[in-house]
């Protein structure tokens, strides 16, 4: 088993704010909480969960899940819906502080001391909430959605307004497809479906893992549809050439059309396999996802994609001052080469100018150690795209301990001017958001 794997343990203990070792100087303006959300747990009593995304999450086996079957025999597995496991990303609403798990309802948690408070459906929401809201700056909501399978599979669209009540903008038909994450503009919702069909009934009776139960059908092409705001039950419709994704990045509209970054994959089988073989400690293969921008002209019905990176990455993000905006950089957990990605999981931070191609690399990584997601945090007064630091949790593999690496994003190649170092492992986490500290 290669070296990484100890990083895939059950997180061994629980514990409160705690000092941690500082190595360099953290910025003054750094003044905040950055919370993050990942698996913690691998197992359930000694039996070992069969996929990364699985594990239960580290802010909180009777049910399946992605990868893992249902236990029990035939009559025990029918109609078994998926445990809640709280483990892919948080969001802050109105100062609530909410888990999210795109199988369940968001959980919430106690923000001072990450004690769960329970499930949440704010009057609106039924089974389901992605694992990846987004905010509108201009219209001062975040929207999410939700995915409803059965004869008639629906995606439910939700607004979280700054004041007011959560709403259910719309439900609308969509194939029982695996829809991860969105896009939002000023004025759209944009959903890119990828040609990936789930076998309803396979699954109903709860046979095979969720995973297994996708069938992979690129005649089909990916299905685009983009939902106007203020009129979500009219979307539009159309089919682009087939490909799979599990993340966007942001999008904005200009000129009559909407472009949109995207890390795209050749299909899904591919992407399975890298992940699947992380938590088994060998990939097989090299990681397939390229930073791609997306161009989409909704009056014409065509989109086309083209490669903006060439190296493997994923977790594409941009300062949270440009949102919805048109933006020149987007950050990314990358690998250093094509061969790193078959040996590992992400060895660096990367800076991608999507005006020239150019990738700049924080040497964060190597040796064993491996970056997670990185999260942007503005300067006060940044007036530059580029004007703040890049937050990423590092797994050290020799001395088995995580640390925070913080970057200054204008000079990726110096790579961190701080690290605050725990005295053990963290699992690594998939998502994350930072709550800037309320001033007086």
């Amino acid at each position: 088993m290669s070296d990484w794997s100890n990083a895939f343990q059950d997180l061994a203990r629980e514990h409160g704010f705690e000092p941690l070792r500082l190595e360099g100087r953290l910025p003054l303006e750094l003044d905040g909480v950055l919370y993050r959300n990942g698996p913690a747990l691998f197992s359930n009593f000694g039996r070992r969960y069969g996929h990364l995304f699985d594990g239960d999450g580290a802010v909180r086996p009777l049910y399946g899940a992605y990868g893992t079957p249902h236990p029990g025999g035939v009559l025990k597995r029918i109609g078994a819906r998926p445990k809640n496991a709280a483990n892919t990303s948080v969001m802050m609403w109105r100062e609530r502080l909410l888990a999210l798990f795109e199988g369940g309802r968001p959980v919430e948690l106690s923000p001072a001391d990450l004690s769960t408070l329970g499930e949440r459906d704010f009057d609106v929401i039924g089974e389901t909430f992605s694992a990846h809201p987004h905010r509108s700056p201009v219209r001062r909501a975040f929207y999410n959605f939700g995915i409803r399978f059965g004869g008639r599979t629906q995606l439910d669209l939700f607004e979280l307004p700054d004041t007011g009540s959560v709403r259910l903008l719309a439900s609308l038909p969509v194939p029982p497809s695996f829809v991860h994450d969105f896009a939002v503009t000023e004025d759209y919702l944009l959903f890119l479906i990828p040609p990936l069909r789930l076998r309803l009934l396979r699954q109903l009776f709860g046979f095979g893992r969720f995973c297994d139960n996708m069938d992979w059908r690129p005649a089909e092409g990916v299905e685009v549809l983009i939902v106007p705001i203020d009129d979500p039950k009219r979307p539009i419709r159309f089919a682009a050439d087939p490909f799979f994704q599990f993340h966007l990045g942001n999008a904005y509209q200009e000129k009559g059309q909407i472009e949109l970054d995207v890390v795209r994959y050749p299909d899904f089988a591919g992407s399975h396999r890298w992940l699947a073989g992380l938590l088994d400690g060998d990939p097989g293969s090299a990681h397939a996802g390229r930073l791609c921008r997306a161009v989409i002209d909704p009056a014409r019905r065509l989109m086309r994609v083209e490669q903006r990176a060439d190296l493997p990455c994923e977790f594409p993000q941009v300062s949270p001052r440009s949102l919805t905006r048109a933006h020149r950089y987007t950050y990314a957990a990358a690998h250093s080469s094509v061969q790193a990605s078959r040996t590992g999981p992400f060895d660096r931070l990367a800076k991608i100018d999507l005006a020239n191609g150019n990738t700049v690399l924080a040497p964060l990584g190597g040796d064993g150690r491996y970056v997670s997601e990185p999260i942007f945090v503005p300067r006060d007064a940044a007036d530059a795209e580029d004007d703040g630091w890049l937050l990423t949790l590092v797994h050290d593999t020799p001395s088995n301990t995580a640390h925070l690496a913080v970057v200054d994003a204008r000079a990726m190649e110096a790579g961190a001017v701080a690290r605050a170092h725990f005295d053990h492992f963290l699992p690594p986490t998939f998502h994350g958001v930072w709550a800037p500290s309320q001033r007086e």
